[in-house]
Parts: structure tokens; C-alpha cells; sequence
């Protein structure tokens, strides 16, 4: 049996959580930084325990303003910091509705930088180690992340996008290019089961690229969140690979 996990961003004000939810097997919920606050964190939390949804948490930079997606640049003792802090903040929410916390998974501009950037990413990686070395790094695929988490003895999690174009060196496509983001629901499908199936992804250029899929995205925030959600679950589905969270694969 194959299986593959589905993770959403989740808990960000853009209202469509409930009916993303029965679709996906991880949500990363907002603590705070970025975007939500205290009753989001809380609905949301209720919300994946009732779907049986496992819960992470999604720390950006203290930036609402520009949704997570400025970079700011600080030092590794402040992104540890900003980590440790979104981390404890949603652990606590947990604990409040009887359940636990499973993974981190950056947001946006942080996100980005650490993909890059192996200080930044390791930075991030001590956050969530000082708070609880047991929880799942979910990091870009073929990036500086994935290596971070592991160097620090962290369960990396290899994260693939549906609805993104990659470049020939595996990366994602920067958003400002033309033909960075994928609306087609069917190219998506066909796709999400080729990494899954054959760890493989057509890159931009039409290259063949190497890819691990350990968990596809789903982005909350696109207008066609719960139409791709649900047409990735029914496809995988259908072909008999079974959607659970990582953590319930340990």
C-alpha cells in the first residue's frame, strides 16, 4: 500500500478551513504572526481534531501586514526565537482540546529563505528542537531544509506542490515568472500521482526532474483551495494510495 499525506495552510482568515478540512490529513495552522490569533487557533484546532486532521504549526514572520511573504532579514537567534515562540503558542491550544501538536512547516517568505538559506533553515530547526525535538520538519523537496532538519536529528518531511511549476534544479518557480502557478485541476492530478508514484515532476522547461513526495500542499489561501483538494483526494484515491499524516506512519 502507497500512502501520501495532504497538508493545508490553514487558520488565515480566508474562510474556507471547513471545507478543506475533510480532504487533507495535516493542517498547518496559523499562530498569530502572519496572520490569525487566538479563537482562529482554536477553532481550527477543534476542527482538525474533529476530521481527525493532524495538527502543525505554520510560524511566519511578525508581519500581518504583508501576510508572512516580506523577507525580513534576522539573525539565526531571532529566527529561532520567532519559531519557538508560534510553536509553544499553538502547542498550548492543543493541549486545551486534549491532543498534540505533530510538525512545523514554515510559511511564506520564511519558508523561502530557508529553502536557500542552510543558517536560516537550521535556525528554524533549533526552534522547534528546543520546544520538542519529537515533532516533524516539513520542508521543501530537494532543498536545504530537509538537510538542516536531519543534521539536528529532526524527522525532515519532503514537500512537493501541486499547483507549482519547478525548475530544472528542482527549486520552485519564483511567482513573479509566467507559468509559476498551475490552475489546471487535471495537470495537477497528473502531476501529484507521477512524484508520488514514480518520485518524478516535469520542470518548467520540460524536463524530467528527481522529486520525494512525502506530502503534497495545498494552499489555503488560493480561490480553488477545496476544488483541488478534493479532486487530489479522489484521484489518490482511486488509485489506491492511502492519504494519512506522517507522524501516523511512524
Amino acid at each position: 500500500m502507497k500512502y501520501i499525506d495532504i497538508n493545508c495552510d490553514l487558520g488565515e482568515g480566508i474562510g474556507n478551513d471547513a471545507a478543506v478540512m475533510p480532504f487533507i490529513s495535516s493542517a498547518n495552522i496559523a499562530c498569530g504572526y502572519h496572520a490569525g490569533d487566538i479563537n482562529s487557533m482554536d477553532k481550527t484546532v477543534q476542527m482538525a481534531r474533529e476530521n481527525k486532521v493532524a495538527i502543525g504549526v505554520h510560524p511566519g514572520f511578525n508581519d500581518p501586514d504583508n501576510f508572512g511573504r516580506i523577507a525580513h532579514h534576522l539573525s539565526a537567534a531571532e529566527i529561532e526565537q520567532l519559531v519557538k515562540e508560534q510553536v509553544v503558542i499553538l502547542q498550548k491550544q492543543a493541549v486545551k482540546h486534549g491532543c498534540s501538536i505533530t510538525h512545523v512547516k514554515p510559511h511564506g517568505a520564511l519558508y523561502n529563505m530557508a529553502a536557500a538559506d542552510y543558517d536560516i533553515a537550521l535556525a528554524i530547526a533549533q526552534g522547534i528542537k528546543a520546544v520538542n525535538a519529537g515533532l516533524l520538519f516539513y520542508g521543501l523537496a530537494n532543498s536545504l531544509m530537509l538537510k538542516a532538519a536531519e543534521d539536528l536529528g529532526l524527522k525532515a518531511v519532503s514537500e512537493v506542490f501541486a499547483d507549482r511549476a519547478y525548475t530544472s534544479s528542482g527549486q520552485l518557480v519564483s511567482r513573479q515568472q509566467a507559468g509559476a502557478v498551475i490552475h489546471d485541476v487535471e495537470r495537477c492530478k497528473k502531476r501529484v500521482l507521477d512524484m508520488v508514484l514514480h518520485n518524478r515532476v516535469e520542470s518548467i522547461d520540460g524536463e524530467p526532474i528527481a522529486i520525494k513526495a512525502d506530502t503534497i500542499c495545498i494552499h489555503g489561501d488560493n480561490p480553488g483551495a477545496v476544488e483541488l483538494a478534493k479532486a487530489l483526494h479522489g484521484m489518490l484515491k482511486a488509485n489506491h494510495i492511502q492519504i494519512v499524516s506522517p507522524i501516523s506512519q511512524l
